[in-house]
């Protein structure tokens, strides 16, 4: 580690070196238009020679100017999308520093993207798997953030607590100008950038960087929004401060600043709050220059109503971009935050076993301090046109405390079977750090290319639980005999270790005009490292021996699979597909070992993997995509231990080492469509998924005379293959240069879930049962926006879901929601706005858990006043009825859970904020700032 860091700061100072030398006063400029003689702007303007390689983007006008020119020869490429690429020849004469050229002439390409101009602005762009958004005819309020724009995107949805959904998919992650900014934190971006400095928006379905340098898109995609800056504000900063209190005691304290340069950027974020509004998503890392295999989850709160709990937030962030040159780029941030958390849930959890439906019903209070830290950086050196490396280091560090108080009642077909208290401590660290990289290597300019990347990952996790359980016992003929006190405790350290290394390499070879052959070899292994000591003490703090409470177990064991395959990639003017296969051998090797037990771990699996991806364009304003991908899961620590694992008497888990990994094949069909001439445009996809070797549970429930009801849970590679399909619509509708829009959406999604039970203990086979999920889902919204003054958005959505159990019919309970609502914002005067946002939910099928059927009111009313309006007043109130809450139901291998968690109650607030917005080059009526600062409010 200490050789490569040498390594690369060695190749900085080398590269500053040559970047502060040989300086010259040759200067080139000229001008981009079309064939109608208008300006392009935006476009990708290239100056190579043997002395440079520089590159720049043509403004708003047209303009471009390369600086500080070595060579007195060279050649001027310009590319911009949808019309073709123009080069030219130019030579200084003699004695001149300064040369300017004739003007480009730029043709569109029939083949390229179509272009669509509304009231004489670009408005939507499509291509293969991007869908750009002009933002410069979006009738926007001063003061609007990016949110506010996503909004108005045809195919784009953004929640009340800001979760953005693009044509039916969760979007991931956040780039702006190419780059992830604060690690690709969606929220972080949407609630803070201002929406007046936004030229575009793009919805791209991304494959990753390999994907995007060689055009092998293999694997799955995720949904990444890229934001793009208008070129003009590439100078100056922007600012906002925000306070706030409340009823309640509810208060708010913001900043943001952001400052750009051409070649500088810096934003600097603070937060301060308890109404349920992180500013940071530290579940998240940027992108890196490898994706990593497996794992990871996304999740955070937003601005109205974190769904669980109540949060006390404190956060602080960095984020800097500096380009040294056009050729070495980098580009890093820091977040720290700190959440204090609590939560009340009820919970009703129906478990099949084959004596009938047995149902918990639990109350859990809770509160959890989360601190994390967060450092990466991308490092980025276009070495020559054909050399490409970039680099990106990452750490992060969370502190987690956690206090849980939990009652739970049992019942055996609406018998009373047994209650217990757990009061449970935890207090755990997550230090993590990786590093990955990249090289790219274009052999020649007919599309011979070599590709090599690499990943390193380590985490560890230390964890100490701190746990006692009390538990009354009835007579199991419920004949009302006294209650007998079962107490425990115990006391459990875990320690567990992993790390990841994979490395990809990729050659292509061009075989004719059109197709091109590639061959990769991936390599990927995920090593564990796993501690996990439980003792347990009576009531006096005497040992107490209990064999099913006291363990010391050791797991050290890893995953590694290989990948060789070849395909053949064609790509026309009409028709783009790769066809081919690969072949992934896998092991899973180890040992694990307890006080006296000890087993070894050697599983060796081959898998057959096809490569196929087709995409055809009906016309340019027309595709569709066709993906297949497959992917090895190996199974995980607890479903790996041969013996038993037990938090207590009553919840037994035993692994299985002889466990197959899992593999799952998908396939997925995206269909896009539009007449933006119109205002029409229809997105859908549909999404299959296949697993085989699926890791199931077996589980036993059965009654003891002592305990009461005992849970055994063991692990199998299931017979049956397990799928699931899920499909999503959306057609919109723009009239009157987008003062109506109608907006239609829906899907249908379905998972098999699978698990094998049985109700005696000594069983070694259980009965199949499969529960079939059914999701429906169908919305329907109108916006009506005549003018930036004025907004009103009325909508519905309704969604049922269905379950059945095949063992136990009984137990089927089906849930559905409709929702309509209202909301909007009318300027009362040019500098007086109201705002409100209106939703009733009708609830049905989650039986004793809970009748609500809320009626959220959310209204504002706000001064701005000073130059430009830079301050505003504003009086907001949140849950005028005080009704909120949050349902959810979650459907498993065996079992249904519904869930109802407090959130953010009734408050009312007064909030001022001051704003101010100052770009070289633009009038002061231009300074049109900005309420964003993390805190918005949506309504």
């Amino acid at each position: 580690m200490d050789r490569m860091l040498k390594a690369v700061m060695i190749v900085f100072i080398m590269v500053l070196g040559l970047s502060a030398s040989a300086q010259t006063n040759r200067v080139v400029n000229g001008m981009l238009r079309d064939t109608e003689s208008r300006p392009i702007s935006g476009a990708t303007v290239r100056l190579i020679s043997d002395k440079d390689t520089l590159s720049t983007s043509s403004t708003n006008a047209g303009f471009f100017t390369f600086e500080n020119v070595k060579a007195t020869k060279f050649k001027v490429r310009v590319s911009s999308l949808g019309f073709e690429a123009v080069e030219k020849e130019v030579d200084f004469p003699e004695g001149q520093q300064e040369v300017r050229i004739p003007s480009f002439v730029l043709t569109l390409n029939a083949n390229q993207i179509e272009e669509v101009v509304v009231a004489g602005v670009l408005t939507v762009q499509v291509k293969g798997d991007t869908v750009e958004y002009s933002t410069k005819d979006l009738k926007l309020r001063q003061g609007a953030v990016a949110e506010d724009a996503l909004k108005r995107l045809q195919g784009v949805e953004v929640d009340k607590d800001g979760n953005v959904t693009a044509q039916g998919e969760s979007v991931t992650r956040v780039r702006i100008n190419g780059k992830d900014f604060f690690g690709g934190d969606v929220k972080t971006a949407t609630q803070n950038l201002p929406a007046n400095i936004i030229e575009k928006i793009q919805v791209v379905d991304d494959f990753g960087d390999m994907a995007n340098i060689t055009g092998n898109k293999s694997g799955d995609s995720e949904k990444v929004l890229n934001i793009q800056i208008d070129p003009k504000y590439n100078k100056g900063f922007m600012t906002t401060l925000r306070g706030g209190y409340g009823t309640e005691d509810r208060y708010q304290a913001t900043g943001m600043w952001m400052g750009m340069t051409n070649k500088t950027q810096v934003s600097v974020l603070g937060n301060l709050n308890n109404i349920n509004a992180p500013l940071f998503d530290f579940n998240t890392s940027g992108g890196g220059a490898r994706r990593r295999m497996g794992g990871g989850g996304r999740s955070g709160g937003g601005m109205f109503g974190n769904p669980s709990g109540l949060t006390n937030v404190g956060s602080i962030g960095l984020n800097v971009r500096h380009d040294f040159s056009d050729k070495l780029k980098v580009y890093g941030n820091y977040s720290y935050g700190r959440d204090d958390n609590n939560t009340f849930t009820k919970s009703l959890t129906d478990h099949t076993i084959d004596e009938g439906n047995q149902v918990d019903q639990s109350e859990d209070n809770s509160n959890k301090i989360t601190s994390s830290h967060r450092l990466e950086a991308n490092i980025e050196w276009n070495i020559s046109d054909k050399d490409y490396i970039k680099l990106t280091p990452q750490f992060g560090f969370n502190d987690v405390k956690t206090t849980s108080d939990i009652f739970t009642n049992s019942y055996l077909n609406d018998i009373f079977v047994n209650e217990q208290t757990e009061s449970v401590l935890n207090n755990s660290n997550v230090p993590r750090y990786s590093l990955s990289g990249l090289y790219n290597r274009k052999l020649n300019d007919k599309g011979r290319n070599l590709f090599f990347n690499f990943n390193y990952d380590n985490a560890a996790t230390t964890n100490d639980y701190d746990r006692v359980l009390q538990r009354n016992l009835a007579d199991p003929d419920n004949s009302g005999t006294p209650l007998s006190e079962i107490y425990e405790k115990t006391l459990k350290e875990v320690n567990n270790k992993s790390w990841n290394a994979g490395t990809t390499l990729s050659y292509t070879e061009p075989l004719s005009q059109y197709g091109k052959l590639e061959f990769t070899y991936d390599f990927n292994k995920n090593a564990y490292d796993n501690k996990n000591y439980q003792d347990a003490y009576f009531e006096n703090g005497n040992p107490n021996n209990d064999p099913d409470l006291n363990f010391h177990f050791l797991q050290d064991y890893s995953f590694t699979t290989h990948r060789v395959g070849a395909s053949y990639m064609f790509e026309n003017e009409k028709i783009k597909y790769s066809v081919g296969a690969s072949v992934q051998p896998s092991l899973l090797k180890g040992d694990a070992s307890s006080d006296d037990e000890s087993a070894i771990i050697d599983r060796k699996n081959f898998n057959f993997i096809p490569i196929a991806r087709f995409e055809y364009k009906f016309s340019r304003q027309k595709n569709i995509s066709l993906n297949y991908s497959g992917r090895s899961t190996e199974p995980t620590v607890n479903q790996i231990l041969p013996y038993a694992v037990s938090n207590s008497r009553t919840n037994t888990v035993i692994g299985n080492p002889n466990l197959n990994p899992e593999f799952r094949h998908q396939l997925s069909v995206r269909f896009r469509s539009g007449d933006f001439q119109k205002g029409n445009t229809f997105f859908a996809f549909l999404n299959g998924s296949l697993t085989s070797d699926r890791i199931t549970t077996f589980n036993k429930s059965f009654r003891d005379p002592e305990l009461g009801m005992i849970r055994e849970t063991r692990y199998l590679n299931s017979d049956d293959p397990v799928y699931n399909v899920s499909s999503f619509y959306h057609f919109g509708k723009s009239l009157k240069e987008k003062t109506y829009n109608l907006m239609l959406m829906g899907g249908v999604t379905y998972n098999k879930n699978l698990s094998y039970i049985a109700s005696n203990p000594t069983a070694t086979t259980g009965d199949k049962n499969i529960i079939n999920n059914y999701v429906f889902m169908q919305g329907l919204s109108f916006r009506y926006t005549p003018s930036e003054n004025l907004e009103i958005n009325p909508g519905i959505r309704y969604s049922y879901n269905l379950s059945r159990n095949d063992l136990q019919t009984a137990s089927n309970r089906n849930i559905s929601s409709l929702s309509p609502t209202l909301n909007g914002s009318v300027n009362i005067t040019k500098s007086t706005i109201f705002g409100a946002d209106v939703m009733k939910t009708f609830n049905s099928g989650y039986g004793s858990l809970s009748d609500a059927n809320p009626f959220i009111i959310n209204t504002y009313i706000e001064q701005r006043f000073l130059k430009d309006q830079r301050a505003t007043v504003r009086l907001q109130a949140f849950d005028l009825l005080n009704q909120q809450t949050n349902l959810s139901r979650t459907v498993a291998d065996n079992y249904y859970s519904d869930t109802q968690t407090n959130r953010l109650g009734r408050y009312f607030m007064l909030l001022f904020t001051f704003k101010l917005q100052k770009f070289s080059g633009l009038p002061p009526s231009e300074d049109s700032g900005f309420p964003g600062g993390g805190m918005r409010h949506r309504f």
